[in-house]
């Protein structure tokens, strides 16, 4: 098995958070397959599709030096989704995005204690001064999950060209952490 390296390694109260691993291919496309990903796909399900996007994931690990974590129980190996730093080419802005793949995740608390790790991960490590996060105006979960982050709608940013209408969440900076 190939893993990306150095990566660092996250831990909180509850899960872990991990850079993204081949073994995790199972659980991307099960989610991407679902009709709970609508909100983030940009057309129907296709395999073509899935397996670029999640090598995305992975390359942006390569690409940028940081990425999205894959989130899993402490003690356990299995993905329940991923969040995590993430600017790809051709984003307006630096993003902290989220995941949750196992529907048996939902409602638990698990994205916002890994998106919160993952916020302070980009502030204090990649020393970033402002995030955003994009998010369909359909997907309620999603924006109050910014919400309970502190996150608020910022109607003068940009989103990303070419992407679905979004809604953009302006994060509180690196000055909330302490």
């Amino acid at each position: 098995m190939v893993a990306l390296a150095p990566t660092p390694v996250l831990t909180t109260e509850r899960l872990t958070l991990r850079a993204p691993a081949s073994r995790d291919w199972p659980a991307f496309d099960a989610f991407l397959a679902s009709p709970r990903a609508r909100f983030i796909r940009s057309s129907d399900y296709g395999l073509a599709q899935t397996w670029r996007a999640f090598g995305h994931v992975i390359g942006h690990w390569v690409l940028r030096g940081f990425g999205n974590f894959i989130f899993t129980l402490k003690g356990s190996d299995t993905a329940l989704g991923m969040t995590g730093p993430w600017f790809p080419a051709e984003w307006p802005e630096r993003e902290i995005g989220w995941t949750v793949w196992d529907e048996a995740a939902e409602g638990k608390g698990y994205a916002f204690e890994a998106a919160q790790a993952a916020r302070a991960y980009a502030y204090v490590t990649l020393r970033w001064t402002t995030a955003v996060s994009y998010v369909d105006p359909a997907n309620t979960r999603s924006a109050a999950l910014a919400e309970r982050l502190g996150a608020r709608l910022d109607p003068a940013a940009a989103h990303p060209a070419g992407d679905k209408p979004c809604l953009v969440y302006r994060h509180p900076g690196p000055e909330a952490l302490a």
